[in-house]
């Protein structure tokens, strides 16, 4: 294995890790900066908010910075930020903190995928790019779990430091392994906004959004959620945590084979609706620990098996411009995040942390509505174009 490839997945694995690990460390944060767990859980959508908007900001205005240079400059932010929410005094300490570390994963997703491209021969570049993405979907079955028994046999604290320590492992590598990457062709704001012109392009990034408000309204509370299973077992936790990552990974691992056997819109209202039928009984399924990892398996597969076909249709839109499409693909999943520790936080006070998935179920209800006007938008493009076949829309 390329050890280059390594070390920058190994980066988005730190980056992941800090997007779903206080998930799992949540009521300890609560209770140590003395706030309810809904305020707690706005430590996740600034970040979220942060990456989200400066990512494409950063690439934008940065391109003409050094790669390497630029990755190490992210991952040094990034480090330093986690470690000081790790000492952080307050709750508006914590906060800022956290905003910073959303910018250093601006900086330095946008660069790695960039890279990993630039540095393997043109018909390596899928696998090279399969790569250092997985170090984002490792995260949900490897990162947050370790990050979660980590907090519960120690302090949440500790967990901060260990997403700081495998930045820093990430930064060694790349300084050691990663020679110069030359840079690639500049590519403006307006330029990478551009595709929002597009109808399509709109309606699919709303699904993409509006499904990630959705799971992640319920994950981002998960350790409240299933408290009644959980019962404060740290390893107990973590474990549930590996069932939802590894579902997911699965889950893209064999998103590729539904499409080409089913098509993009039947995989993703498939697994719209699974969603909103677990969610709809998980008032039942997390008060009993099979049911709830039942539960926590659909969950996670039918959630992460969303992320390849969204992927799949953006690209197939343009795929002239299909890492300009993903860029803006995941700004619409980190965005989806940032609404779900809002929504979220009002749904603990309204209907409990029991219920959230009742609220969850709103926005995965819209989604399927954009997702189904999206296809119907790209099915009437291809029917113009003379294209009759739009079965995989």
């Amino acid at each position: 294995m390329d050890k280059r490839l390594l070390t920058l997945a190994l980066g988005m694995f730190a980056l992941g890790t800090d997007s779903y690990v206080i998930a799992g460390v949540l009521p300890e944060m609560a209770r140590t900066f003395d706030v309810d767990v809904g305020a707690a859980g706005q430590l996740t959508s600034v970040y979220a908010i942060t990456f989200a908007l400066l990512a494409p900001t950063i690439a934008a205005v940065a391109a003409g910075v050094p790669r390497k240079r630029m990755l190490l400059a992210g991952l040094g932010v990034f480090l330093l930020a986690n470690l000081g929410t790790a000492l952080a005094p307050t709750f508006a300490v914590a906060m800022l903190t956290r905003v910073l570390a959303g910018v250093g994963a601006a900086m330095f997703s946008p660069t790695a995928t960039g890279s990993a491209a630039l540095v393997v021969a043109p018909e390596r570049r899928g696998h090279a790019l399969a790569i250092v993405v997985a170090g984002l979907s490792a995260a949900t079955a490897l990162g947050s779990p370790l990050g979660a028994v980590i907090g519960g046999l120690g302090d949440w604290r500790w967990t901060m430091v260990f997403v700081s320590a495998l930045a820093g492992v990430a930064g060694l590598g790349i300084r050691v392994f990663l020679s110069d990457v030359p840079l690639p062709p500049p590519i403006s704001l307006p330029r990478r906004l551009a595709p929002l012109a597009d109808t399509r392009v709109v309606l699919t990034l709303a699904t993409t959004l509006l499904a990630m408000a959705g799971i992640f309204t319920v994950y981002t509370y998960f350790a409240v959620a299933f408290d009644r299973v959980i019962g404060g077992n740290a390893m107990l936790l973590g474990g549930l945590l590996v069932l939802w990552g590894v579902a997911g990974t699965f889950a893209n691992l064999m998103a590729g084979r539904l499409i080409d056997t089913l098509g993009t819109r039947k995989v993703v209202i498939g697994a719209l609706i699974a969603l909103v039928a677990d969610f709809a009984l998980l008032p039942w399924s997390s008060n009993h620990l099979w049911a709830a990892a039942l539960s926590i398996l659909a969950w996670g597969g039918a959630g992460w098996g969303i992320l390849v076909p969204q992927q799949h249709r953006m690209v197939s839109l343009n795929p002239a411009i299909a890492p300009i499409l993903l860029g803006l693909n995941t700004a619409g999943t980190y965005l989806g995040v940032t609404i779900a520790g809002l929504i979220g936080a009002l749904g603990l006070h309204v209907v409990g942390p029991y219920r959230l998935g009742f609220i969850g179920i709103v926005p995965m209800l819209l989604a399927l509505v954009a997702s189904e006007l999206a296809a119907r938008r790209i099915c009437a493009a291809r029917r113009a174009a003379g294209q009759v076949a739009c079965a995989g829309a």
